[in-house]
């Protein structure tokens, strides 16, 4: 995922809100003196900002408010806020924020739970390229959960994510090509994804690709 030009506050999992701080070149001055605060541990002054910025419609601000909001590191003036500033960011086409209220939906945090809803968002957030959000759209198309089972989706966003560098979507694409199930049925291409899988240090992925291997040969023969 690239997040060039912005300094996000990122959390959902487990609904345990961690931060990841990315520095990046080219940020715009209100949102660098938000973030510079926020690491000076001055939340009251980042949270001010942020909020500032969120009613001017930044949509970073909006997440990065949101995330504070949702951490408890800034005084919620009304129910829902955390909600509405998350919201409006996914609704202004931020994918991270799409992603995390996907997941709030599909674990009924401060959402009715809708699996419906989380694919929807998943499948926003993952056209724009976000790999965790791919994987979890094709998750909910393998399993039929929130969407109809489709196999063929399924794959499409696997795919995405393999080509992402994600090793689980590399295994389970792998075993897709392995069997066919959404996919033509392929072992050069089940070999190929086991392998990158594989390289990435997932040891099962390792012996299937030797197995796949194998039997790949065995049929060329």
């Amino acid at each position: 995922m690239s997040w060039s030009g912005t300094r996000t506050l990122i959390g959902l999992g487990s609904f345990v809100f961690g931060l990841a701080f990315a520095p990046r070149a080219g940020v715009a001055a209100p949102d660098e003196t938000a973030w510079r605060a926020y690491e000076r541990g001055e939340l009251a002054t980042a949270a001010k900002l942020y909020a500032e910025g969120a009613r001017k419609g930044d949509r970073l601000a909006q997440f990065n408010y949101a995330m504070m909001l949702f951490r408890g590191e800034a005084a919620q003036s009304e129910r829902g806020e955390a909600l509405r500033w998350l919201r409006r960011a996914a609704e202004a086409g931020m994918m991270q924020a799409q992603y995390n209220l996907g997941l709030l939906y599909e674990n009924g945090k401060a959402v009715p739970r809708s699996l419906t809803e989380a694919t929807a968002w998943f499948e926003r957030a993952a056209e724009q390229g976000h790999t965790e959000a791919q994987v979890s759209a094709a998750t909910q198309y393998f399993l039929g959960r929130g969407a109809p089972k489709d196999y063929a989706r399924a794959a499409y966003w696997y795919r995405q994510a393999a080509n992402g560098g994600d090793v689980g979507a590399q295994y389970i694409l792998a075993s897709m090509y392995e069997k066919g199930d959404g996919v033509a049925k392929d072992l050069r291409l089940a070999l190929y994804w086991y392998t990158k899988a594989a390289q990435q240090g997932d040891a099962v992925a390792l012996v299937k690709a030797r197995a796949v291997a194998r039997q790949y040969e065995a049929e060329q023969r």
